[in-house]
């Protein structure tokens, strides 16, 4: 007899597709303020001093609204943690994307970034000493390999800059993996929501404290599109997805949830070609299919550890 189906199936499917989507924007709202002359330290400036108040009140109510009465108070330990998270997983993460997507088209920072699963699963190696079977490694080449092969087209009309780019962005996947494999311990203390509201808000005091470091006063006053762009990514394309991706993960469970995110990918690719122009070819699809192939398997046959 066939079981019941969840009757929340549907509705974190949605939130899981609309929270990659709405993530995957975000490299088209950053291509589009780069027309206006903004730089990277400038921009994700703006991004997170619209972001921070967001996330200062998701911490404010996963701490003493969420489930009912205070948590838990945090220790040092929980602090340094929250510091070293924030920094790996939402500032530097952020930053380097942000650079990379200088010299990059939309559609190949996605398809770099789509790669963090195979990083989780070396850096659980290294780290933990686990076992990565033959089908993950031969789907983590088969991942790397489309990579490479739009990355290859790519370098060829965006010469010797493509390479820095996806050097940056692919650092970029690097930290946010370092953010995924040790935020473990912290998740299960804090809750999954209070560690996001924390971790990203110091990520948002970081990003203000590199402007005021890096640049002068003057570098802020930044076109009106860079301001509604930036209060766009904040918005709809930085805090909704987190929630978002949450309550899917709360519905249908991780491993469902990153598999339907496989629609981000090609959700960027789509809004690439449409809002910014950016080419589309044989290329493209062959790589992206080898990637999302790839992690799908490296997703699929990874749960058991």
């Amino acid at each position: 007899m066939r079981a019941a189906p969840t009757p929340h199936l549907a509705t974190g499917l949605l939130l899981a597709g609309a929270g990659s989507v709405a993530f995957s924007g975000k490299a088209i709202i950053v291509k589009l303020a780069y027309r206006h002359g903004v730089d990277a330290v400038t921009l994700i400036m703006y991004r997170m001093l619209f972001a921070l108040p967001l996330f200062l009140a998701l911490a404010w109510w996963a701490s003493y609204r969420q489930g009912g009465g205070a948590k838990a108070p945090l220790t040092r330990r929980d602090w340094m943690g929250i510091l070293g998270l924030g920094f790996t997983g939402y500032y530097l993460a952020s930053f380097l994307d942000f650079w990379g997507l200088q010299y990059v088209s939309a559609s190949l920072e996605r398809l770099i970034l789509y790669l963090n699963p195979t990083l989780v699963l070396v850096l659980g190696w290294v780290i933990y000493k686990r076992r990565i079977t033959r089908l993950q490694a031969l789907a983590m080449a088969v991942s790397y390999g489309g990579v490479l092969l739009v990355f290859g087209h790519e370098a060829g009309l965006q010469g010797p800059n493509a390479l820095l780019g996806a050097l940056l962005v692919f650092g970029s996947a690097v930290s946010y993996a370092i953010y995924l494999v040790y935020s473990g311990e912290l998740v299960r203390r804090l809750g999954s929501m209070r560690l996001v509201g924390l971790a990203s808000s110091v990520a948002c005091v970081l990003c203000l404290a590199q402007f005021a470091l890096l640049r002068p006063m003057s570098a802020a006053l930044v076109a009106p599109e860079v301001i509604w762009l930036s209060v766009l990514n904040a918005t709809l394309c930085t805090f909704a997805p987190v929630l978002m991706v949450m309550m899917a993960i709360e519905r249908i469970g991780s491993g469902l949830a990153a598999q339907t995110g496989m629609v981000g990918p090609m959700s960027t690719i789509v809004m690439g070609v449409v809002i910014l122009g950016e080419p589309f070819n044989g290329w493209i699809v062959v790589g992206t299919v080898l990637v999302l192939s790839g992690v799908f398997l490296v997703t699929r046959f990874g749960r058991a550890s």
